[in-house]
């Protein structure tokens, strides 16, 4: 056990040198709960003062204590943030070093009543037309409705007017004027332009909406689909020789740290039910190993299951294992324990070991995961190095160890609740969850997608007591993305009723996928991959019962995005506490394989969601030109604004302000981990607007009355500049309801400090890498 004292050499010692193309970063900053109703809360403008210079104009329609004014696209420089200046209610900024034809992206952050809100981005090309006014929004958004909708135009250009076609064509600057809801009463398409005198007009923006007595019904699809050449699909009857060389041919393209960390490569390796002898699958990057049998132990592999530091960089270290899967096997270990040795976004589910399970590498190097459910080992499970884990309704033999931070629930054979000595944080059931949907075989050889059912103060894996009690759905009714796919074709889908099934692939988006009938299953494998172009928001769901996304990689494009995943309208309120929508395995990444920007990965507005095993990160390394502070741009993690919401299994790390947010009432979160931004450049650019040293790690609205919380840690390694503060990790109303248990902090390596861990409430973190902990709060 004297190892894990060892000083850890966390990400970023892979990282290079950032150099800031910046002077002074000028950051005022609070809560992002929402993006503002432009029309209703404010007005802008920009305008060319000369040939160099542009002034940029904001009047909030109610008194704000601050506007601040982010901007990209001067040519040399990296994205400002400065803070404007009053002028009698109305906050400017003048920018200069233009020349005619330069393209600036903006937007603002202003407080209002005590949060803050960021508008959306706005277009100035200078010594041009001045503003691109904003494009029109659609609520509800486009899909699938038993019955007429009201559907309500807005653009957040102030002043500006929307026009708008039914018939299928482009409108234009003599289309009808939008002055109130539109009432959509059978299948049609809205389009709608903006339009303001003295800018440019807004891209035209297009809604369908598809109106009958039922819901859309899916065209057929195959039983037995195409799932493209990215996946590979075992049988028994196949030699062990022809599919360890399919195995091994994957694994050496996707194991090396180095070059496949960031690859658009990627597999997942299905097996049918039946035995396979002397196989060892081991797990690389972006690669999903899954049974094809309805429960684990329909697939049995003789033999092992792997992921271990594998590389000579890797330096024994597994901090850096991401981006894989195990699901739905029995594995019989060859040498008595089989090794996931793995960092975030690697979830281990379903599984049934039948022997023992070592979440730490074979050198016993550092390894910073990670994630089990629905899982059994028969055996002792040990995670010696492991920073943290989080276990779910599982059962093991024995558990052995831990370093910081280890959380169960539900879980037979769990340790004890002994936190912080040994650090492990223990309840007895977990209040409310649903496994995974996932694919499988039935009798007849055909494809079909299980659906479990949801479960209340569950304990024990789902299929211990035979098979795992829910419903199943036929390929049929699926649409297979793959290769050649595009948002338009996969909306078409939605459209159409199809649920969606998302093959191994980098998936390009020009338009906002729009999940709006309720029930729609989408499942990807292989980590498939959703990258917005343009600014887009990459997918919205809409405020209804049960939908279920499993298994996607959202990575923000190039452009800012406001969002990536929006589940909700604003201001929902319907009860979904029956059949709630479930988030399982769904990532977001922002940086490291693109130069990517989105002011949050991801908003919750529908009650009674369910966070289950989600990892959003903002990239502290990568490929070269990808990352630093203000090149891979985002402000927080996750915002929650739904009631009723549960988080089980939350990461989320290095977001520039808060990392996550949480307004809804009765919130609870079992298992947090986080680490604060590695590259604060400095302290005055990186003040809370409550004037305290950085943004908390985990924020709860000081609205809130009721919020509890179990099992959570935040790290900090201010690499960039050791002499940067965080004043508190996690920052809460101090109310009767709202309560934390086990809370932990560490300095890694002792790069910077964090001085108390919730609120005033606990020590400052201490030298050589020790945790400062606390038991409970108040």
């Amino acid at each position: 056990m004297n190892r894990i004292l060892v000083q850890p050499q966390r990400r970023k010692g892979v990282r290079g040198v950032l150099a800031l193309g910046l002077s002074a970063l000028l950051i005022a900053a609070g809560l992002v709960g929402a993006t503002a109703a432009a029309a209703a809360d404010y007005s802008q403008t920009a305008a060319s003062l000369n040939a160099s210079q542009a002034q940029f104009s904001f009047t909030p329609a109610t008194t704000a204590r601050y506007v601040d004014l982010h901007y990209t696209g001067v040519p040399g420089v990296g994205q400002q943030n400065v803070r404007m200046a009053d002028s009698g209610g109305t906050w400017r900024h003048t920018v200069g070093s233009l020349a005619t034809g330069t393209v600036l992206d903006y937007w603002f952050t202003y407080e209002k009543s005590g949060p803050q809100y960021d508008t959306p981005h706005f277009g100035y090309t200078h010594g041009g037309s001045g503003t691109t006014v904003a494009a029109p929004t659609f609520d509800p958004p486009g899909g699938s409705y038993p019955s007429a909708r009201s559907v309500v135009l807005s653009t957040a250009t102030a002043g500006a007017t929307i026009r708008y076609t039914v018939d299928g064509f482009t409108p234009t600057a003599s289309s009808t004027v939008y002055t109130g809801p539109i009432t959509v009463s059978a299948s049609a398409t809205v389009s709608a332009i903006a339009l303001k005198s003295g800018s440019a007009s807004s891209p035209v923006a297009s809604a369908s909406y598809t109106i009958g007595t039922t819901q859309a019904t899916c065209p057929v699809q195959a039983d037995v689909p195409n799932f493209g050449p990215n996946v590979r699909i075992f049988d028994p009857g196949m030699s062990a020789q022809s599919i360890q060389t399919r195995l091994d041919a994957d694994f050496n393209q996707q194991k090396d740290t180095l070059t496949a960390q960031f690859t658009e490569r990627r597999y997942a390796h299905l097996f049918k039910p039946g035995v396979y002898s002397g196989i060892h699958d081991d797990v690389g990057y972006y690669t999903s190993v899954a049974g094809l049998g309805q429960n684990p132990g329909d697939v049995v592999i003789n033999g092992d299951v792997t992921v271990d530091a594998f590389n000579e960089s890797d330096k024994g270290v597994a901090l850096q294992n991401f981006w894989r899967s195990a699901e739905n096997l029995a594995v019989v270990p060859s040498s008595g324990a089989t090794r996931w040795a793995v960092a975030q976004a690697a979830p281990f589910r379903r599984m049934d070991i039948r022997g023992g399970l070592n979440l730490f590498p074979a050198s016993y190097g550092f390894a910073s995961g990670g994630y089990t459910a629905d899982s059994k080992v028969s055996g002792k499970t040990a995670s010696i190095s492991q920073q943290q884990w989080y276990t779910r309704d599982s059962g093991y033999g024995s558990w052995e160890g831990g370093v910081w931070n280890m959380v169960f629930s539900g879980t037979n054979g769990a340790p004890a609740n002994t936190f912080p000595n040994p650090p492990e944080t223990t309840l007895g059931t977990t209040p409310v969850s649903r496994d995974v949907p996932y694919l499988y075989l039935d009798g007849s050889g055909k494809y079909r997608v299980f659906l479990p059912s949801l479960r209340t103060n569950a304990s024990g894996p789902s299929w211990a007591s035979g098979s795992t009690p829910g419903s199943s759905l036929p390929m049929s009714q699926f649409h297979v993305v793959k290769a050649g796919d595009t948002a338009s074709s996969i909306n078409t889908a939605l459209s159409q009723g199809c649920n969606l099934f998302f093959t191994p692939g980098v998936y390009h988006l020009n338009q906002t996928l729009n999940v709006s009938k309720a029930n729609t299953v989408v499942l990807g494998i292989g980590y498939p991959t959703l990258v917005p172009d343009n600014g887009v928001d990459a997918m919205r769901v809409a405020d209804v019962d049960g939908v279920r996304l499993k298994g996607l990689l959202f990575d923000a494009g190039t452009t800012n995005s406001q969002s990536l995943l929006t589940v909700g309208q604003a201001g929902s309120t319907a009860n979904h506490s029956a059949n709630p929508t479930t988030l399982q395995d769904v990532f977001f990444r922002i940086g490291g394989q693109l130069a990517g920007k989105a002011t949050n990965s991801l908003i919750v507005n529908s009650r009674d969601t369910i966070i289950d095993h989600i990892w959003a990160w903002r990239a502290d390394h990568g490929n070269a030109g990808t990352y630093g502070w203000t090149i891979n741009t985002g402000d927080t993690g996750v915002v929650v604004n739904g009631d009723n919401v549960l988080a089980t299994g939350l990461f989320v790390e290095h977001y520039q302000k808060y990392q996550v947010i949480w307004n809804g009432q009765n919130g609870r979160t079992i298992f947090f981990q986080n680490e604060i931004p590695y590259d604060v450049p400095d302290q005055a650019g990186w003040k809370s607007p409550n004037g305290l040293n950085g943004y908390a790690a985990y924020k709860v609205g000081d609205n809130v009355t009721t919020h509890e919380a179990w099992g959570l840690g935040s790290y900090c390694f201010f690499n960039d500049n050791p002499a940067v503060n965080l004043y508190h990790a996690f920052e809460v109303p101090n109310r009767s309801g709202v309560r934390f248990h086990n809370l932990v902090t560490v300095s890694l390596n002792y790069k910077g400090t964090i001085t108390h861990v919730i609120n005033d409430a606990g020590a400052v973190t201490p030298p050589r890498t020790t945790p400062s902990n606390l038991v409970s709060y108040p």
